[in-house]
């Protein structure tokens, strides 16, 4: 998948959640591509996204949480 088409998906994903699951749908879908993001900051991935800087917070939050997540069982391909 390339960078554009990545957060193609993700603002496809968020944009697409009821207005009440719109940070629980942004969490999934930076614990679902992790990997891909870890180089990236919180400034960076607001900016690919075109959404607030405030969320980059919770980019910084959910990246640190996705590897427990994944050592505890978590399929992320399934998210």
């Amino acid at each position: 998948m390339t960078e554009h088409s990545k957060f193609e998906a993700i603002k496809h994903a968020i944009d697409g959640a009821p207005r009440n699951e719109y940070i629980a749908e942004l969490h999934l879908q930076i614990i679902k591509y992790s990997d891909s993001l870890q180089s990236m900051t919180g400034k960076e991935f607001c900016e690919a996204l075109g959404i607030g800087p405030s969320f980059g917070t919770e980019f910084s939050k959910m990246k640190k949480i996705a590897g427990r997540l994944k050592k505890a069982g978590l399929q992320v391909e399934k998210i």
